[in-house]
């Protein structure tokens, strides 16, 4: 199996870097623009980009990019993807919460991830082979293996209640804990063994495929609806979950006729 601790320590090392340049935007008014899918983009989103692509050119030259603000450059098995500002709206909105993902792909797969909180100074880690970390301490998920018990994030609620109603009524039904919330920050939080589930809805690969090589490595499952492997093709309806009995109840509620 390769050793990917090198490049994962070469990650936290850029993305530690361009933590520092959208932090110098946050809270101070950045430029906003708005994108042809009506989703919201700042100068930091762009100028944090701009900064994880220079590092990992320098670094690892010759391997693919792919970014939510440039798209994609080079081409080849190795493929770094980045979301350099998950939660734009929080960032705008002068919230906390927003982060910072990066992942290693090898044909497709993730092999390793990086999700960085720049305003709460918290950075989660982990990959095949690798132990998964929160600020280079080791960290694993919960034991929970019931929605009863469960600390249930529900992300991307708003759209949930309009294009999966029945779905959306049975979750919000169906923990004795629920919060809604966005972005990346729960998936983290299943990781380190403080939530137990997040249900998630319209992602992208930058959003997806850096976040389960933490989730994994700490001993979780993230998958798509349907309990398939995460891929570039996936359909943006997400599951992760501390365990398999949990993550398979889910599935379930999820797929009631």
């Amino acid at each position: 199996m390769p050793d990917y601790s090198d490049r994962l320590e070469k990650a936290l090392e850029i993305t530690g870097d361009a933590a520092a340049v959208s932090l110098a935007y946050f809270r101070n008014d950045p430029a906003t623009e708005t994108k042809a899918d009506q989703s919201p983009v700042t100068l930091a989103d762009k100028a944090t980009e701009n900064s994880l692509r220079d590092s990992i050119q320098r670094n690892f030259p010759g391997e693919a990019i792919f970014g939510e603000e440039f798209g994609q450059t080079g081409d080849g098995d190795k493929m770094w993807i980045i979301d350099p500002i998950d939660g734009t709206r929080s960032f705008i909105a002068g919230l906390p919460l927003f982060g910072m993902l990066l992942g290693f792909l090898v044909e497709g797969r993730p092999k390793m991830g990086v999700i960085r909180m720049p305003a709460l100074d918290e950075v989660y880690s982990g990959g095949e082979g690798l132990h998964a970390a929160c600020n280079g301490t080791s960290i694993r998920v919960s034991e929970c293996r019931s929605l009863d018990g469960a600390r249930l994030f529900v992300n991307e609620g708003d759209k949930l209640a309009v294009r999966e109603p029945e779905a959306f009524q049975r979750l919000v039904r169906a923990s004795q804990l629920r919060r809604m919330a966005a972005d990346c920050y729960p998936h983290a939080l299943v990781a380190r063994g403080l939530a137990d589930a997040v249900v998630d809805y319209d992602l992208q690969p930058y959003d997806y495929l850096p976040v389960s090589a933490v989730v994994e490595a700490a001993g979780g499952i993230m998958t798509d609806w349907q309990g398939n492997r995460l891929t570039m093709a996936s359909d943006g309806r997400t599951v992760t979950a501390a365990t398999r009995e949990l993550h398979a109840e889910i599935l379930a509620l999820l797929n009631q006729p």
